[in-house]
Parts: C-alpha cells; structure tokens; sequence
C-alpha cells in the first residue's frame, strides 16, 4: 500500500514527542491517505468503546460516506446495547453483526478463548467478507496495556487486507481531551468507572496503570486479547 508509517523505533519517540493537536493532524492524515486509496473499501470497526468513538468521529470528519460495523455478543451489558442501538440509529452506514450459534453454559469461564472465537472473532470475519473490506480501521493504542506495545499504524496479518490504527500513539488522556472538546456521546459504563469495555461476565473496574486490567480478570486471558487483533483474520479456523 501507499500510506505511510512510522517504524517502530519512531512510534516509541512519537507517543510523547507529539503534542495533542500534532497527534489529531496524525491520525486524521493517515485515514485521508487511506480513504483515497481504498474509497469504498475503507470501514471503520467500531466497538462502541471510546477509542472507537474517537476513530468514528476522526473517519466521519474526512468523509460523512465512510462505513463501519460493530460485532456484538448475547453477553453485552445493557448499557453497551442501549449505546449501540443510539448509534446505529444515527449512523445507519454501521452494519451490526453477531454469533448466535450455541453454545456451552458459561464457555467464558471454561473456554474464554473458543467463546471469543466464536462470538467476537467470527462475526469480525464475516463482517470484513459481507463488507468488502480492503482496509479496516480500528481505535488500537500502544499505551493501552501489555499485548499491544508491539503494534503498528499499518498491518497486514493477512494478504491483502490492511489494518490501520490511526490513533496508535495516543495516550488515554488525550482521548478523553479529544471526546471532551467534540462533546461526543460515550457509553455510560465509563462514568462507572470502567476503563475498558468488554462482555459483561469477563469484564470488571480494575486499578493500576493498564487500561486492559479488567479484561477477562481471574482466567489465564486477564488483561489480554480476543482474537480479533492478534492473527490473521481471514485464514483462522473457528
């Protein structure tokens, strides 16, 4: 692809070498080359979290036709529901796509991996297919915890399919400056407390310097991934 990026070494000394506005001008930059290149083939994956909501809003300001989806799970809190049914009946451009296929009692306890699988990253997959999508957009930050320090502006995990993270470099302070200045709408579950936004049985209010602490607390995932963000998308086998 023709979009550049930083390399490693750079997003290090650029997460605090930037100022906030340098960091919007940033990220705006990357998903205007990337919308010119890929037009229609540019979606935004949007889960309802507030790096999310950033990203919508940074995509939106280069062109209102950018789409998006949002995967959702039978183990969403209410609050996330409630949140995504406002946003899509005001973006109606963001497809909603779910697993409802069955499974085990409590598989989050026993399995969190396969239920991940199952109900996050399948949906993922089918959403880039049924979407056409040549270049997916995510609200991934390097500062957020300890499984994404090695992550890039632009992946590639599989061929052909790009990923761009435009806000890589941001602390999670400049994102509340951000959505503060916008007034943009956030899900309620954060003026509760909660850092990081997940289903409601694998997420809890957690202390300490990493956002991603509550995720998945008390199994062998805790603070780590669904799946969705650290293999090839397209060629894993649920």
């Amino acid at each position: 692809m023709s979009i550049t990026s930083a390399s490693p070494t750079d997003i290090e000394s650029l997460v605090d070498g930037l100022n906030f506005a340098e960091k919007v001008d940033r990220s705006l930059g990357l998903i205007r080359e990337a919308y010119e290149e890929y037009g229609d083939g540019l979606v935004v994956a949007n889960s309802l979290g507030k790096d999310s909501c950033l990203v919508w809003d940074l995509a939106k300001r280069i062109s209102p036709d950018i789409r998006g989806f949002v995967v959702t799970t039978r183990f969403k809190p209410k609050e996330t529901i409630e949140f995504m049914h406002r946003m899509v009946a005001q973006y109606p451009e963001l497809e909603v796509y779910r697993s409802d296929e069955p499974i085990p009692d409590k598989l989050y306890e026993t399995d969190p991996d396969r239920c991940c699988d199952i109900l996050k990253v399948e949906p993922t997959r089918r959403a880039v297919e049924e979407m056409n999508v040549a270049c997916w957009i995510t609200g991934l930050r390097c500062t957020e915890g300890r499984t994404r320090t090695d992550i890039q502006e632009i992946q590639e995990l599989d061929p052909g399919l790009i990923k761009l993270n435009p806000i890589l470099i941001w602390h999670e302070r400049e994102v509340w400056q951000y959505l503060a200045l916008h007034q943009l709408p956030i899900n309620p579950l954060y003026a509760q407390g909660y850092r990081s936004l997940g289903c409601e049985p694998c997420t809890r209010i957690a202390n300490g310097p990493d956002e991603r602490a509550g995720r998945w607390l008390g199994t062998s995932k805790c603070g780590g991934e669904c799946g969705i963000h650290t293999r090839p998308l397209l060629d894993y086998q649920i």
